[in-house]
C-alpha cells in the first residue's frame, strides 16, 4: 500500500478566516470572480470578498453566470470576458459548480487563443491557469481542495472532467459560517455528495494509505450527522461537514470516483436531482454489487468498521436519505442508461458492472410498477 499524495493547494479553515487572512486571498491587482446568481450574496461571501478587494485597490469584474452541472460555452465565454479585463487572477464562490467553473476560467482567461474543448487536453499539454482562489460556501464537492473540474458539454447532457495538478487553486477557504444560511435538504445532499466521494474512494483501486485516512475521516464524520439527520444543523455540525467535505475532495484526488457518480449523472442531467442524492440512491446498488466479490466485501467490511456502520445501515439509510421517488418506462431506462454507458467511473470500484447489470439497476429502482 503506498502514501502517496500532492497537495498543492493551501487550504484556510475557521470561521472569519478570510479576514483574518487578507493577504492570502490577493494574488495580484485584477481579479475576476466568478459565482452563481445568489447563493455567495446570500452566504456573505461575495460581499466580504469584495470588501477586502477594494480596500486594497484591486479592481475586478464579476460574472454570475454560473449553473448547476456548469456548461463548458459558459466558461468559455467568461474566460474570454476575463481575459479582456486584464485579470491576473480568478476568485470561485460557492459550491462545486461555482469552483468548478472558475477552473476552466482561470485556464481560458490564461489561453484566450483556445477554443473551447480544446481545455480537456490542456493541463497535459503544459497549459497552466491563472492563479485561483477557491472560496467554499458549500460541503459537498470538495472541488476546493483538488484538481478536477466536471463541464457539461454543448450537447446538455454529457459531461467531461479535466484534470491535472495545474488546476488546483492556489489557494482555499473554507469557512463554515458560510454555510448557515443553506436549507436543511440542500446540506443533507451536499453531505451526501461528499459521503460519497469518500466511500468511492476508499474501495478504489487506485487508493492509497493518505486517501484512506482522508476518506474515513470524512465519512466517520459525515455519517454520525446524517444516520441521525436532525432537524436543524448545528454550527458545530456545518464546521465538520465542511471540513469532512473538503478531505474527501482529497481524496478523489488520488482515486476519483465510482460507479454511483456515473449512474447518477442520468437522472440529475435529465430529471433534475441533485448531484448528492442522485449519487445516495445507488447505494443499495454500490454495497450489494462490490460484496460479491471477497475484495469488495473486505474493503467495504473494513470501511464500515472505520466508520462505525454496517454494510446493511449504509444500502439502506443512503438511498433513503437521497429522497428521490422517479418512475420510468423501459425506453427513459435505456435512454438514461445509454447516456452514461461509457464513463470509465466503472472500472474503479472493486466489482465492475456491464451493460446489463447498469439497466437492471435502473429498472430495480425506476422500473415501472405492474
Amino acid at each position: 500500500m503506498k502514501f502517496d499524495i500532492f497537495v498543492p493547494t493551501r487550504i484556510i479553515s475557521g470561521v472569519g478566516c478570510i479576514k483574518d487572512n487578507k493577504d492570502k486571498l490577493l494574488l495580484g491587482r485584477r481579479a475576476y470572480i466568478v459565482t452563481g446568481k445568489s447563493g455567495a450574496k446570500k452566504s456573505g461571501a461575495l460581499d466580504g470578498i469584495t470588501a477586502i478587494l477594494a480596500e486594497a485597490g484591486v479592481e475586478y469584474r464579476h460574472f454570475d453566470g454560473c449553473r448547476e452541472n456548469p456548461r463548458l460555452l459558459d466558461c468559455y465565454a467568461a474566460g474570454k470576458d476575463a481575459a479582456a479585463f486584464g485579470a491576473d487572477f480568478v476568485i470561485g464562490i460557492g459550491g462545486g459548480s461555482a469552483i468548478d467553473s472558475a477552473k476552466a476560467v482561470a485556464m481560458f482567461a490564461a489561453h484566450p487563443e483556445m477554443e473551447a474543448e480544446e481545455i480537456f487536453a490542456a493541463p497535459a499539454s503544459g497549459k497552466k491557469p491563472l492563479p485561483l482562489v477557491a472560496v467554499a460556501t458549500t460541503s459537498g464537492t470538495g472541488s476546493e481542495a483538488n484538481g478536477i473540474s466536471v463541464m457539461t458539454l454543448p450537447n446538455g447532457v454529457s459531461k467531461k472532467s479535466f484534470i491535472g495538478a495545474v488546476c488546483w487553486p492556489t489557494v482555499s477557504f473554507i469557512d463554515p459560517a458560510y454555510t448557515y444560511s443553506l436549507p436543511r435538504s440542500f446540506t443533507v445532499s451536499c453531505a451526501l455528495d461528499a459521503f460519497a466521494h469518500a466511500a468511492e474512494s476508499y474501495l478504489s483501486p487506485k487508493s492509497t494509505e493518505f486517501s484512506r485516512l482522508c476518506a474515513t475521516y470524512a465519512a466517520k464524520n459525515i455519517w454520525s450527522i446524517l444516520k441521525n439527520c436532525p432537524d436543524e444543523f448545528t454550527p458545530d455540525h456545518r464546521a465538520a461537514l465542511q471540513n469532512s467535505s473538503t478531505a474527501a475532495g482529497i481524496a478523489i484526488s488520488v482515486t476519483g470516483t465510482g460507479f454511483p457518480h456515473p449512474l447518477g449523472y442520468s437522472i440529475t442531467m435529465l430529471d433534475g436531482v441533485p448531484h448528492g442524492a442522485a449519487c445516495a440512491i445507488f447505494y443499495g446498488a454500490y454495497i450489494g454489487y462490490n460484496m460479491k466479490t471477497e475484495q469488495g466485501r473486505a474493503l467495504v467490511e473494513s470501511f464500515c468498521r472505520a466508520i462505525d456502520a454496517t454494510p446493511d445501515e449504509l444500502a439502506k439509510q443512503l438511498p433513503r436519505l437521497s429522497g428521490v421517488e422517479l418512475s420510468f418506462t423501459e425506453a427513459q431506462i435505456e435512454e438514461r442508461v445509454d447516456l452514461i454507458k461509457g464513463a470509465k467511473n466503472y472500472v474503479n470500484s472493486p466489482y465492475v458492472l456491464n451493460d446489463r447489470e447498469k439497466t437492471e439497476i435502473y429498472r430495480e429502482l425506476f422500473g415501472e410498477k405492474k
